[in-house]
């Protein structure tokens, strides 16, 4: 294949099943010679013959990303797999940076990123239209950033009135994170300010839970919840019988008619 410019996608599978993975993304994934991922991503890959699979642990994306892009380079058309949206704090961001510290033979690949239905989206459309206004995302791992920054962030989002989409909010090695980010918004919202937790949406144990940012303590959350806090402007409309909507107006308080 050395004769060959090689090819490298990284592409969004979505929050969960085949019904959240969009055709080019399939399309894309069935063309590839090759798949790198981590394992519990590649295992929602459809197998087929002649395809390899490289599997990794999901701390590895550096190396996945540089063994990825040197197979690119030998001609092969390579699909590195992600979950949710490639964009969205996962694989596209480490591909471009391996590039950017990479042999010159990287920058000549064909590069495409091919976008996927990202978490935020998915349980916000479960509760009905939470992000329809302004708002942010932010992860709270501080794996990769220092937790001040963090903290200067959550402040900046909630004073200015942004509502809150939190991503990577606590896991076995993060047990404290989440509470004291629910203490620094405590500082800027409202107790009453309305909290969703989305936890595996669109999987089979998926959960989705709507309470205030008073209460939210007490809700129990990992790597695969997606948590979004509402800004002042957020309502809960009470259905009887039905979950209740969650939504955000379109229009800002002081807005002109």
């Amino acid at each position: 294949m050395s004769g060959q410019v090689g090819r490298l996608a990284v592409v969004g599978l979505g929050p969960a099943d085949a019904r959240w993975l969009t055709p080019e993304a399939a399309s894309v994934l069935e063309a590839a010679n090759a798949l790198y991922g981590y394992g519990p991503y590649l295992d929602r890959v459809p197998m087929r013959p002649g395809q390899s699979r490289h599997r990794t642990d999901n701390r590895e994306e550096s190396a996945r990303a540089a063994a990825a892009l040197e197979q690119a380079a030998s001609g092969a058309n390579v699909a590195v797999v992600s979950g949710g949206d490639p964009g969205v704090f996962a694989m596209a961001a480490a591909v471009c940076a391996e590039i950017e510290a990479g042999p010159p033979a990287w920058r000549g690949l064909d590069i495409a990123i091919v976008p996927g239905i990202t978490a935020m989206l998915a349980v916000a459309a479960r509760v009905g239209a939470p992000i329809g206004h302004d708002f942010c995302a932010l992860s709270l791992s501080d794996n990769l950033k220092p937790w001040e920054v963090i903290e200067r962030r959550l402040d900046a989002a909630a004073s200015a009135g942004f509502v809150i989409a939190l991503y990577n909010p606590a896991s076995r090695a993060r047990p404290w994170q989440l509470g004291a980010a629910f203490a620094r918004l405590e500082r800027h919202l409202a107790a009453s300010t309305p909290v969703v937790f989305g936890r595996a949406v669109g999987r089979a144990d998926e959960h989705v839970e709507i309470t205030t940012l008073g209460a939210a303590r007490a809700v129990a959350a990992d790597m695969a919840t997606l948590i979004i806090i509402g800004s002042p402007q957020t309502r809960v409309l009470v259905r009887p019988g039905r979950m209740p909507l969650v939504y955000t107006p379109r229009a800002a308080a002081g807005a002109n008619a």
